[in-house]
């Protein structure tokens, strides 16, 4: 026999389920800018810029300070430690030029892998320890949702039972955590795309792997609507020979969700894994125009796919603030109309967008 303690107070459920809606609203996603100072880094490299902290600043606050209409696509940004407490040009704080925009402010809170012994080269995520206390204080300091990103890799031998396990569990205590504190958890289990493994592989490890993280959610008696997921699409491993098109690329993804996420959950905001804009964009049109019943908000929760034609256009160069925010805006404008499934391409996509940005065991 189970005994039930309520976890939550009808009014935290009450907070959650409305913070969670306003991310997912129609046509709405996340602007992921959570890259770590290392991860920004190599963004800037490419663009020949330096990686100190006023580059990093300028570059978000020429994003951030984008017209007020981008809260039309943008319904959340997460940030980075560095960036939650940095300032516009004018002294005002980020977070608050964010919410005047009326678009929720979140932060990543996991501390990175950390080997899996005995495992082929798989990990675990850092973070819990001192959990709570970072939870408060960034609720106080106006944060309200929180990310938590878990990786597992598809080769021969893995994911592991172990990785799985391991990585679900961690994902479901930090989720326990968030909502005690009244924030609402991203859960992101992804499966790296690294590999030559094809779509029914991917389809696969993706259903096993959410299996077990819904299994972890409830053993951990977390609050589903007030959380959101953040999965990989279902795609082919990059290396894979065989192209899919967008149609099988959503068939197998919407499949595997309708398999294993409870219809509870309010939306699903995929991370785009090193797609090309254009790709990650195409994908979730096809996804949100799958034939199959679709019971949750299916939206994007993208980094490099909203930023490499901005960050292309910036240069480092404030004379063109206007053309990044520009190239911001309208792979904003183009992602709310895919979550939507009313994106249509008009042919004219400029080279940055459709350049692929993979990275190999891509750490953030």
């Amino acid at each position: 026999m189970t005994h039930q303690f309520p976890a939550l107070t009808p009014e935290q459920k009450k907070a959650l389920f409305a913070i969670a809606q306003r991310i997912v609203a129609p046509g709405k996603g996340i602007l992921a800018a959570d890259e770590s100072v290392g991860t920004m880094g190599n963004r800037l490299q490419r663009i020949k810029v330096e990686n100190t902290e006023e580059n990093r600043r300028a570059f978000r606050e020429i994003l951030f300070s984008s017209d007020a209409s981008i809260n039309q696509s943008i319904g959340g940004v997460i940030f980075f430690h560095e960036t939650l407490y940095q300032k516009d040009s004018s002294g005002k704080p980020f977070p608050d030029v964010i919410k005047d925009k009326d678009i929720v402010v979140g932060i990543k809170l996991d501390k990175g892998t950390a080997p899996l012994a005995g495992t082929n080269g798989e990990t675990t995520i850092q973070g819990l320890d001192g959990l709570a206390e970072r939870c408060a204080q960034y609720k106080k300091d106006g944060v309200d949702f929180g990310k938590w990103r878990a990786v597992l890799k598809i080769t021969d031998t893995t994911p592991s039972t172990l990785a799985i396990q391991e990585n679900a569990n961690s994902l479901a205590r930090y989720a326990s955590i968030c909502q005690q504190h009244g924030l609402v958890p991203i859960v992101e289990p992804e499966i790296l795309p690294d590999g030559d493994h094809d779509l029914q592989r991917c389809q696969y490890v993706t259903e096993k792997v959410l299996a077990a993280v819904y299994k972890a959610l409830n053993d951990h008696h977390v609050y589903l609507e007030g959380t959101l997921l953040k999965p990989n699409m279902v795609t082919a491993g990059h290396s894979c020979p065989k192209k899919y098109t967008p149609q099988e690329v959503a068939m197998a993804t919407v499949t595997a969700l309708h398999r294993t996420v409870p219809a509870a959950v309010p939306g699903i905001c995929f991370l785009s894994g090193g797609q090309s804009e254009e790709e990650a964009s195409l994908n979730l049109n096809a996804i949100n125009q799958c034939p199959l019943p679709k019971p949750w908000k299916l939206t994007f929760s993208y980094g490099r796919a909203l930023q490499a034609s901005a960050l292309a256009a910036w240069s480092g160069k404030p004379e063109n603030k206007k053309a990044t925010q520009e190239a911001f805006c309208k792979r904003a404008q183009i992602n709310g109309l895919a979550c939507k499934g009313q994106y249509i391409v008009s042919g004219k996509s400029d080279a940055a967008a459709k350049q692929s940005l993979f990275t190999a065991s891509y750490t953030y």
